[in-house]
């Protein structure tokens, strides 16, 4: 596994602090460790320095309810997209599906993580919330991992598959913390509906019928959209519109 110097030159702006993770821990779980035992601050983002994968979790401490700190899943996802559109060769497509699987031209590229504490203080708002993200930068093949050759897993990628080879881990950082920082103004300022908008609008299946993961299964209907606290609005057929809870899917999504 190659990895990129711990200590390199990433430049993030000044309400992020650098918490570099060298290979093999988990950036996203170092980051929840660290939060729940109150060593980590808000701002505090723990990267890995893998070169082949954009896999990071930044600790942030909400001042809403659950269901309104939900929404940092979905500002991270967007800011995802414009970062990666602004260094990123054109042709490549940034959607995802629900309810995190970040896709490059319709191949898995990873996924968007959530997670946030149980406890909360005297206002009802979470103690701790982190997110962050896990994206392939390169092909395993290209490390050397596994026996696949490219193009025998068609419905997996990365951004060196998808043509862009020159992307690295810093500069992908880079990008997405700015972009970040942009939507969550934008989520402070405007609400959880520019937010909403712009997820929807690079949601595969957004007004179809589609098949998606629900806590307990997979559930069809047809894709409505998010209410207010980032459950999916879906509309089985002969139906009422239901709600496939977001926290429930995530956590059997991630366990799977």
């Amino acid at each position: 596994m190659t990895a990129i110097p711990p200590f390199s030159d990433l430049i993030l702006p000044p309400l992020l602090n650098s918490r570099p993770v060298v290979p093999p821990d988990d950036p996203f779980e170092a980051a929840g460790q660290a939060a729940a035992a109150d060593q980590a601050d808000t701002g505090d983002l723990f990267w890995s320095t893998r070169a082949d994968r954009l896999a990071f979790g930044l600790v942030l401490a909400p001042e809403v309810k659950p269901e309104q700190a939900r929404h940092m899943l979905f500002v991270m996802m967007v800011a995802a997209a414009d970062a990666l559109g602004a260094i990123a060769p054109p042709e490549i497509g940034i959607t995802w599906a629900w309810p995190a699987t970040v896709l490059a031209n319709r191949g898995k590229l990873g996924g968007a993580r959530m997670a946030m504490s149980q406890s909360v203080d005297d206002d009802g708002a979470p103690d701790w919330l982190v997110v962050g993200l896990d994206l392939a930068l390169q092909p395993d093949s290209l490390q050397g991992q596994g026996d696949s050759e490219p193009g025998q897993q068609p419905d997996v990628t990365s951004l060196w598959d998808e043509g862009a080879a020159e992307l690295d881990t810093v500069g992908c950082l880079e990008s997405l913390s700015r972009h970040f920082l942009v939507w969550l103004h934008r989520w402070e300022s405007e609400g959880f509906r520019p937010v909403q908008e712009a997820w929807l609008f690079r949601c595969e299946g957004y007004k179809q019928e589609v098949e998606v993961s629900g806590p307990d299964g997979p559930r069809k209907g047809r894709l409505l959209g998010l209410d207010e606290a980032g459950n999916l609005l879906l509309k089985p057929e002969g139906s009422a519109v239901d709600l496939v809870d977001l926290a429930a899917t995530l956590q059997q999504w991630e366990d799977t």
